[in-house]
């Protein structure tokens, strides 16, 4: 008989549902606003009382509590987002389901997905879009002690053309989220990305402050693939801003172990799906 996995890819903006099969082909989509706790949970657990699957994978927005030694392991924590903090999200979900229930990072899920996809074990995922977050894995686990990573609040140098842009971020301002996530275009430019020209200068701005990312975790983790996802990495040209910048500020100092088109890269998944494949992958992990 064969088993159902499923996933969550609970973000700040929505959440993505979906069923998959043992060989983590999705059978079935389904997408949330994310709006108050109660509702989106709601409407999560109903989905998946329709369609029953085995175990589940739930990769969120955070901060979270990872540690399953802590009475509030499962809650999103200090989160910006209106009404989430202090939300016991595996808990809700877990408890009304009774399944199995594989609890991280939306990132993290990506990069267990990039890293199921590419059969590489150490790799580095950024999700660049509404926030910034980063995941890896190492020897195939995920990186992190009590807690997990916060890659998008890691201290960037400022460019030379953007020492007056204050930054947005709510608890470090011009942090690598304050400075690089898609909403600092709409405080610099008052429009959305979407609505930029490729040849904009902002976007050399958002391409340096991604390459420091890049360079950081090259020094600390040596990844074999640093992944490039969300929104804001759907930006025609910025990618090859990305890899430029980086070549330059990392300035020889430590080989690669390959070529930089193949180092620094968009997801292997389409559409930003990664994170489902790696929660279909986690979900398996529950049971297997």
């Amino acid at each position: 008989m064969s088993k159902y996995y499923g996933s969550i890819e609970a973000g700040g903006t929505k959440f993505v549902l979906a069923v998959g099969d043992e060989d983590y082909g999705i059978i079935k989509t389904h997408q949330i606003p994310t709006t108050h706790p109660e509702e989106t949970i709601s409407k999560t657990i109903a989905f998946f009382k329709e369609n029953p699957v085995e175990a589940i994978g739930l990769g969120s927005f955070g901060p979270l509590d990872i540690n399953s030694d802590s009475p509030t392991y499962g809650y999103i924590t200090t989160t910006p987002k209106p009404d989430w903090g202090g939300i016991n999200l595996l808990g809700k979900i877990s408890d009304e389901l009774n399944i199995p229930v594989a609890f991280t990072t939306d990132v993290n899920a990506s990069a267990y997905g990039e890293m199921v996809k590419t059969g590489l074990e150490d790799v580095v995922y950024f999700t660049i879009g509404t926030g910034i977050g980063g995941g890896a894995t190492q020897k195939g686990n995920f990186i992190g002690g009590r807690g997990h990573a916060e890659m998008g609040h890691q201290t960037v140098k400022r460019h030379p053309k953007d020492t007056n842009f204050e930054g947005i971020c709510p608890f470090h301002n011009d942090y690598l989220e304050g400075l690089a996530s898609g909403p600092t275009i709409a405080a610099r430019l008052q429009k959305r990305g979407e609505e930029v020209e490729a040849n904009h200068e902002v976007w050399e701005l958002i391409a340096y402050y991604i390459a420091q990312a890049a360079v950081n975790a090259t020094l600390t983790l040596v990844p074999e693939r640093i992944i490039l996802g969300g929104g804001v990495m759907s930006q025609p040209l910025i990618l090859e801003k990305v890899q430029r910048h980086f070549i330059e500020l990392l300035n020889g100092y430590v080989s690669l172990p390959c070529g930089i088109d193949d180092y620094i890269t968009l997801p292997s998944v389409e559409n930003n799906g990664s994170a489902t494949i790696g929660n279909f992958a986690l979900a398996a992990s529950k049971i297997d």
